[in-house]
């Protein structure tokens, strides 16, 4: 399937542009490859550049503040030329995609409300065209597929799913944006929380998953937050149980979430599973970055938070 923005031609820079995707369905790390074609009207046109940028509906760091569109990602794919009057010029590309780029579809249905589009701009002194956004489909990698899917077979359902402009502090992160997928919890592990939001920070190698409980309830005053990280390496991921994994992974983070509001009648622990074959990956350590324990320091620890 071919997918194709066109922009009507502008009368500053007496340009249309027309850019076509080859498929827009794609996954992290990938290339995505396209053509950008630039059509003159009745003068030459010198083109300084054109880039190529992804962009995304994300929430900022200001709660209060409405949502805006962040481009998220640039790349260039051509510097200086003239496009000759009545002719065309054309440009190939294959855009690489960051191994964070959010995902948007899951199991071939959009993710609630996430979209991704891509957008081209060609500067023209001393004015800026930009193309029509082209819709992106952003499929997960093998390792953010199991893991969706073994929290869809643990009972959660997803109730929100968005970006947030902003970084994780002691996460390394290339964006600066980062996905939130939030979670009714599932009825086995209802009771120590209410609320689940997952994280994913990608990169060629490895698979953080960011594991924050309660966070809106906290934000509102009614109770505590807190934060556990787990590393999985991308190799491997069809040889492992994954319900087993993130079973273990909920267990040990809910427990620990538990624990730092023990005299709370909702702080029972989690001691039972079906699903359990196999210890789970440890935690990042206490005290780094985020802080990685319910209740410790850094973001999310006990109280209120800074809700970023």
């Amino acid at each position: 399937m071919r997918l194709t923005g066109v922009s009507s031609e502008s009368v500053w820079t007496g340009l249309s542009v027309s850019t076509t995707l080859t498929s827009p369905s794609t996954r992290p790390g990938l290339r995505l490859p396209g053509r950008v074609t630039l059509a003159a009207g009745g003068t030459d046109v010198p083109v300084r550049h054109v880039r190529l940028g992804l962009l995304a509906q994300a929430e900022p760091a200001d709660p209060e503040a409405p949502r805006r569109l962040v481009q998220y990602h640039e790349v260039p794919i051509a510097g200086r030329f003239v496009v000759p009057a009545g002719r065309r010029r054309s440009i190939d590309f294959a855009l690489p995609l960051p191994w964070e780029t959010p995902v948007t579809v899951f199991g071939g249905v959009p993710l609630m409300s996430l979209r991704t589009g891509l957008r081209t701009e060609v500067s023209v002194d001393p004015d800026l065209d930009q193309g029509a956004l082209v819709p992106v489909f952003v499929h997960p990698l093998p390792t953010q597929q199991h893991i969706l899917a073994a929290l869809d077979t643990l009972g959660f359902v997803m109730r929100q799913a968005g970006l947030q402009h902003g970084r994780l502090p002691g996460v390394a992160q290339a964006l600066p944006v980062y996905q939130r997928l939030g979670y009714w919890a599932a009825p086995l592990y209802a009771g120590p929380i209410t609320e689940l939001e997952v994280i994913f920070v990608t990169n060629a190698a490895v698979l953080e998953v960011v594991l924050w409980m309660d966070r809106r309830l906290a934000l509102a005053g009614v109770t505590h937050q807190s934060i556990s990280r787990f590393r999985i390496w991308h190799a491997g991921a069809d040889r492992r149980d994954w319900v087993a994994t993130v079973d273990g992974w909920l267990r040990q983070a809910i427990n620990r979430h538990a624990a730092a509001a023990a005299h709370a009648d909702w702080s029972a622990t989690i001691n039972e599973s079906a699903h359990v074959s196999r210890p789970p990956d440890e935690p990042v350590a206490p005290g780094y970055g985020l802080g990685g324990t319910a209740g410790g320091a850094g973001v999310g620890g006990g109280g209120g938070g800074d809700g970023t």
